[in-house]
């Protein structure tokens, strides 16, 4: 019994140590680097999975777009509800485009490049703020002035995708 004992310890220590090097490996080969781009669905390549970015102003609710309505602004396909609201986004994208790509606020304010849900969003200071969960955007919204200088220094800190890619 003594011996079995010893051998299954070993072969736990010899399986950590296994499952440590993969990790180790792993991650530093398969991590990519963080970079500054703006959120598309990965299907389609449309910003804010199509929806509607001036709607979140003028409607205060998420509003899916059509390809009718669309717009390249970026290096990105943008949809809009209507004509109207494409050509105020035209006109002013800086204004209506998300905050941080459309990564959300709180992981940013963590040092994270997270996805933001288009559905799950906040106005803050005329800007729009996408966030990953509803438990995200809480946690934001205990403190959105940290959060937000927090984030914009992580976000400063990112190279830029477009200037990488001009290069």
């Amino acid at each position: 019994m003594r011996q079995i004992g010893k051998q299954i310890l070993t072969l736990t220590k010899s399986y950590a140590t296994f499952c440590l090097l993969f990790l180790a490996l792993g991650f530093a080969t398969a991590a990519p680097a963080q970079e500054k781009s703006i959120i598309t669905n990965a299907l389609t390549g449309v910003a804010l999975s199509g929806f509607d970015p001036v709607a979140y102003f003028t409607e205060n609710a998420a509003l899916q777009g059509t390809p009718v309505n669309e717009l390249e602004w970026n290096g990105v396909t943008w949809y809009f509800v209507s004509a109207a609201n494409r050509d105020i986004f035209a006109a002013n994208p800086e204004i209506y485009a998300p905050v941080f790509g459309g990564h959300c606020a709180m992981a940013m304010a963590r040092g994270h490049l997270s996805d933001g849900n288009p559905q799950i969003f906040r106005i803050v200071g005329g800007r729009l703020m996408l966030f990953y969960s509803i438990g995200n955007r809480a946690a934001f919204d205990m403190a959105p002035g940290p959060a937000l200088a927090t984030a914009a220094v992580n976000w400063n800190a990112l190279p830029d995708r477009r200037a990488a890619q001009s290069q």
